[in-house]
């Protein structure tokens, strides 16, 4: 069959199911949502054990907990959000807020994220009663196929009708763009070219931007603290997500400190530029792009494609850097459990260097800041070209969304302008709905004269 041909009866058949439950009530649509999540959760490891086995990247142990986690709160977020019908009243403004179904969305998902980004994809699609189609990245399919199907045996239990959440089951260039042109909405996960040909294809997207978290550690902070948060959002996962910290700025003035603070987390500091220098290599040869051979992997065995002995118990391994931005390679996004570290000597100037760092790669994605200055958090934000400004958290574990902040949880992170994005927050179900406005006429109301709408300021 042909390309053209399977996407047309892969959307005859979601039309269909999205036709039925399009007049689902909000219990039968939250119970949906919760039968996809559910699903993953009690099955995290049988699909960490696939993910890892498939797709030869990540770590088991974090997978599980990723699975089990994303779940959780993404679900947990989800349950008391209205999606159907009138979703709210502006009694103010007097405006009534309907949420209506998009359609058929198509869902690319990465080989970094196999197991919860089509989840994550599946139930912001089932919360706005849409079905969803899911072009997995090739060197995931399996695992991804698994998981599709779990969901499908949960949804079926419900009695809901079928092909709410496809899959297509030989993934290819062709056939995802056949699929991005026939859908009605577009969520594209992954690298940057699959995201731009989401944008390309005639239809409403939402995609995401290149990843390279900047952390900084202001004086005064505990060093201690800091140090083995970023060493476990680094490590998690063997480095793959792109909200893994990437580059640490920590004050000159304790810099021996900070760097016995990250020890002490597990982290192997390397300050010899000829040692540097073969990591440099290892991770971008030629200073080229990032050398697939690593990502993903555990720092043992990229060390040993490095040359390095490593201290048993490493975590990651902690790189002086020559420069920011262009400079030095360094300063790239590292999809393994690597760092790079520089000194400053005024929190303003760590906020300059982490700003060209994400001019060069990262810009509109996230950034760390660990602080309890609350002014030195505003300046931060206010001037790094981010969506998003975790402080005092692992960034890897809660950009996405955690129970203690309030960005929204997903597995799908807009970087706005910056990163070429349409949206600059975490992509959630809200981004599957269409939204019709009834706006009544408010006899309150009085038109201001032409002295007031143009009174001096």
């Amino acid at each position: 069959m042909d390309d053209a041909r399977l996407i047309e009866e892969m959307m005859v058949k979601a039309r269909a199911a999205q036709s039925a439950v399009a007049a689902y009530d909000q219990l039968q649509v939250d119970r949906l949502v919760r039968a996809a999540a559910k699903a993953v959760f009690d099955n995290a490891e049988e699909l960490a054990r696939l993910a890892v086995d498939e797709t030869r990247m990540g770590s088991y142990e974090d997978k599980v907990a990723k699975n089990k986690g994303k779940a959780r709160i993404i679900w947990n977020d989800l349950r008391s959000r209205k999606s159907v019908d009138i979703i709210d009243y502006d009694a103010e403004q007097m405006c009534y807020y309907v949420a209506k179904p998009v359609g058929v969305v198509g869902a690319v998902t990465p080989t970094t994220n196999p197991i919860v980004t089509p989840m994550s994809n599946a139930m912001f699609a089932l919360k706005g009663r849409n079905a969803v189609i899911i072009a997995p990245h090739p060197r995931a399919k399996g695992c991804s196929g698994r998981t599709v199907e779990l969901i499908n045996l949960a949804l079926a239990g419900l009695g809901a009708p079928p092909n709410l959440v496809q899959i297509i089951e030989e993934p290819s260039i062709e056939l995802t763009q056949a699929l991005m042109k026939a859908v009605d909405l577009v969520v594209a996960t992954g690298g940057m070219g699959m995201v731009k040909a989401a944008y390309s294809s005639g239809k409403p997207s939402l995609g995401v931007g290149a990843g390279n978290v900047q952390v900084i550690i202001d004086e005064g902070t505990d060093f201690q603290d800091a140090a083995q948060k970023i060493v476990y959002g680094r490590a998690f996962d063997n480095g793959i997500i792109c909200t893994g910290e990437q580059f640490v700025f920590a004050p000159a003035e304790g810099f021996a400190e900070v760097v016995k603070a990250f020890e002490a987390a597990g982290a192997c500091y390397e300050d010899d530029q000829t040692v540097v220098d073969r990591w440099r290599e290892i991770l971008f040869p030629g200073g080229g792009a990032i050398n697939k051979e690593v990502v993903g992997q555990e720092i043992a065995a990229v060390a040993k494609k490095a040359g390095s002995d490593l201290p048993k118990g490493t975590k990651v391994v902690l790189l002086q850097a020559r420069g920011t931005g262009t400079r030095d390679v360094l300063c790239r996004e590292k999809m393994c459990p690597v760092l790079a570290i520089l000194p400053y000597d005024t929190f303003e100037q760590a906020v300059e260097m982490a700003h060209e760092n994400l001019k060069h790669e990262g810009s509109g994605h996230s950034a760390v800041v660990h602080s309890e200055n609350r002014e030195r958090i505003e300046y931060a934000g206010v001037r790094l070209p981010v969506s998003r400004l975790v402080v005092n958290a692992p960034c890897a574990t809660t950009a996405g969304g955690s129970f203690f902040n309030a960005f929204a949880p997903t597995n799908t992170l807009g970087c706005g302008s910056w990163g070429n994005n349409s949206q600059s927050e975490n992509i959630t179900y809200k981004h599957f709905l269409n939204i019709c406005r009834i706006g009544l006429v408010d006899d309150r109301k009085k038109a201001p004269s032409d002295q007031e709408i143009w009174a001096e300021l």
